[in-house]
């Protein structure tokens, strides 16, 4: 299953007054593990960042000098995001973002249906506790200490590891453990088998069949001769009719 982080950093919070994306990353998921490949691409929003934009990323406009427009890297987004789900926390800032984009170059929006919300999962499992980026991956156990500044690669790289823990983990301990048990259930079947065929016979299984029934069994199978098959095949001990 393929999924992908996706996080932007844009030059404001209003995209529907002009606000613009001016950096994308993300990060391809294969069952939910971070394959590798990521999508990392800074854009010329066209113009200037907000100080709250430049203090919360540490990029000012003239980093973005001579970067693409967006309408030059539309292309590579679209390919490589395919159709495969969105994981995005606070998917509703992103996608509006996105869509705006979208919406000046007179493409479809992105479909909803195909977008994770982490934020809506983490305050479904904690509510009432801090659920952003940075207090899933203290939660977690998640090494931030390179996020001194919001960037849209390394947000994402953080958001494949919380959506993983979020969605259960890889819990190798879980998966060692039912290996282990699996192994010493098969050895000890195993051992079992062996000491039955050092043996050189199966136990003898207890009959359920009462005195009388073992007597009218063995007369109506004496009427029946020597040609019965259970006793030339040696199934039946003739003496007693019952199986070994």
């Amino acid at each position: 299953m393929r999924e992908i982080a996706l996080d932007t950093e844009t030059t404001g919070l209003d995209a529907e007054n002009g606000d613009r994306i001016f950096e994308i990353g993300c990060v391809e998921m294969i069952n939910r593990v971070a394959s590798g490949e990521v999508y990392h691409v800074f854009i010329d929003p066209q113009r200037r960042l907000s100080q709250g934009s430049i203090d919360i990323t540490g990029v000012k406009d003239e980093d973005l000098v001579g970067k693409p427009i967006f309408r030059a890297i539309v292309d590579s987004f679209i390919d490589f995001i395919g159709d495969d789900p969105l994981v995005i926390h606070n998917a509703a800032f992103d996608v509006r973002f996105i869509n705006a984009e979208f919406a000046r170059l007179s493409l479809k929006p992105l479909d909803p249906k195909r977008v994770v919300d982490t934020l809506g999962i983490a305050r479904k499992r904690y509510p009432g506790a801090q659920n952003s980026l940075d207090a899933l991956c203290r939660r977690f156990a998640i090494d931030n200490s390179a996020r001194e500044k919001h960037g849209a690669l390394l947000d994402a790289e953080l958001l494949a590891e919380v959506y993983l823990e979020l969605t259960g983990g890889r819990q190798p301990g879980l998966s060692l453990d039912a290996h282990a048990g699996q192994n010493s259930q098969q050895t000890r079947a195993a051992a079992e088998l062996s000491a039955r065929a050092a043996a050189g016979s199966r136990p003898q299984r207890r009959s359920l069949l009462s005195e009388a029934e073992k007597a009218a069994h063995t007369a109506f199978v004496a009427t029946l001769g020597d040609q019965a098959s259970w006793y030339a095949t040696g199934l039946v001990d003739k003496s007693s009719g019952e199986s070994e």
